[in-house]
């Protein structure tokens, strides 16, 4: 069996331990048995009134608790609330606790709405069988919410039950949609329906053409107003036939975008920091949360309009997810961002494949660019003939660490190499941005997709 084998058996049994344990006498009850006792006696052989006057009152309440029957095994029970829920909603938790025959006080741990965490020990009477709280979660992800603790005391506290430790309770708590203005995506060529203009005709509102009506075409499409122009030119009627003219317009189609997070670092603004962490833990204003509202935001963005959005996670491919539609594969995009953040950490190589990309899909990268490797699998896509966007989500200001003499050289070094990256992507063909409020983003997107202009990245 392994240490961590030998650690999780260990746990169980101690669990088990104290969850079959008994009522108990506790050590107010020895000591007050004890001291009466011995105040009596004590009284008693030198003849003197006061110890015994002292020690009769402590000695008859102790043995006078031992005569109140207590029993019964105290449990809690707790009203399901959804396993689910958004960032910054609001629930009120309800906990039944069953403190058992004799009890006069009832210690249990509950989560306070102030302060995150299973939250501190709440002391209330036994006769309160229903404890109320209110929950707010305000920061996404999977959060150990709830861990109600209970120990039971009995007449005057000299019996008890417990301690108890409770089943910790888990909820998984969903980045939150923030609105971004949808702005027009470069079009490609599959497809005949959809939110944007595409280059072959089709039924759509943009004009295209005029062009002189040829078999096949529909009534409707006849420009009357050309036609009428044309025809006073015309001599006979055969003439006239000729000179039938029809709106071309352009197709609606549908457009991919790949939303590529790099998950393998996490940093905020102080250079100080970024040594600090650990596995799940996700900064505040950090990079992964400012990139994870990135990619929550444009993929409900564009989801509402109609697009496919599809999710590729740089430092663990395998949780990446293909292209989809609706608002049920939004809600499966938010759940693996959950899924993605309890699971990064560095690796040294980003993976980007050409099969995660479908032709003509719009890349958007969101990273800070702190290392060649995620520049070169940005290029590579570029070089495989997709439309790349490099969002850059470092923080702008970095604070040298003021505890170290060379902490503002290592800024500037970190500066300048970080620089030199976003210059080879915009040499590549890449265009670079910095995620504000998406809006810089959007209007990106917006220059890429106007009429008449050489997408980067293509050939």
């Amino acid at each position: 069996m392994t240490r961590a084998g030998a650690r999780v058996r260990a746990w169980q049994e101690q669990r088990g331990a104290l969850a079959r344990q008994a009522w108990r006498a506790t050590d107010a009850l020895r000591r007050g048995l004890v001291l009466g006792v011995a105040l009596v006696v004590g009284g008693v052989l030198l003849h003197s009134l006061a110890p015994v006057l002292l020690g009769a009152p402590l000695l008859a309440s102790s043995a006078l608790s031992l005569l109140i029957p207590v029993g019964g095994q105290p449990r809690t029970t707790i009203r399901p609330l959804p396993r689910t829920v958004e960032t910054g909603q609001r629930a009120r938790l309800l906990v039944d606790v069953e403190p058992g025959d004799g009890a006069e006080l009832v210690a249990i741990r509950l989560p306070s709405p102030h302060r995150s965490g299973v939250g501190p020990v709440h002391v209330v009477p036994a006769t309160a069988t229903t404890l109320a709280t209110n929950l707010r979660w305000d920061a996404w992800g999977e959060h150990a919410e709830l861990r109600p603790d209970l120990m039971v005391a009995g007449p005057d506290g000299l019996l008890a039950y417990g301690p108890m430790v409770g089943d910790e309770a888990r909820r998984a708590v969903l980045p939150q949609v923030r609105p971004l203005p949808p702005g027009p995506l470069p079009p490609r060529s599959a497809g005949l329906v959809g939110a944007h203009r595409s280059r072959r005709a089709g039924d759509g509102i943009d004009l295209r053409n005029i062009r002189p009506y040829q078999p096949g075409d529909r009534l409707r499409r006849v420009d009357w107003r050309t036609t009428l122009r044309a025809g006073s030119r015309a001599v006979d009627a055969d003439d006239v036939l000729n000179t039938l003219y029809v709106r071309e317009r352009h197709a609606e189609a549908d457009a991919d975008i790949i939303i590529a997070l790099d998950s393998r670092v996490d940093v905020n603004d102080k250079l100080g920091d970024w040594s600090l962490g650990e596995p799940g833990f996700v900064r505040p204003n950090g990079t992964l949360n400012t990139s994870v509202h990135a990619a929550t935001a444009l993929a409900a963005s564009y989801l509402r309009q109609g697009d496919r959005v599809g999710f590729v996670d740089l430092g663990r491919p395998q949780f990446s997810l293909p292209s989809g539609a609706g608002r049920r594969h939004l809600m499966r995009l938010r759940h693996r961002m959950l899924v993605c953040a309890q699971n990064a950490g560095w690796a040294p190589r980003p993976v980007l494949r050409a099969e995660q990309v479908p032709p003509g899909a719009v890349v958007i990268v969101l990273s800070p660019f702190l290392d060649d490797a995620v520049v070169g699998q940005t290029l590579l896509a570029v070089r495989r003939g997709s439309v790349v966007l490099a969002v850059d989500v470092l923080p702008a200001d970095l604070v040298p660490d003021p505890e170290n003499r060379w902490g503002d050289a290592v800024r500037q070094v970190i500066t300048g190499e970080h620089e030199i990256r976003l210059a080879a992507l915009r040499g590549g063909g890449v265009p670079v941005v910095s995620w504000l409020d998406g809006v810089e983003v959007v209007a990106m997107l917006r220059r890429l997709a106007a009429p008449g202009r050489r997408l980067a990245g293509r050939r």
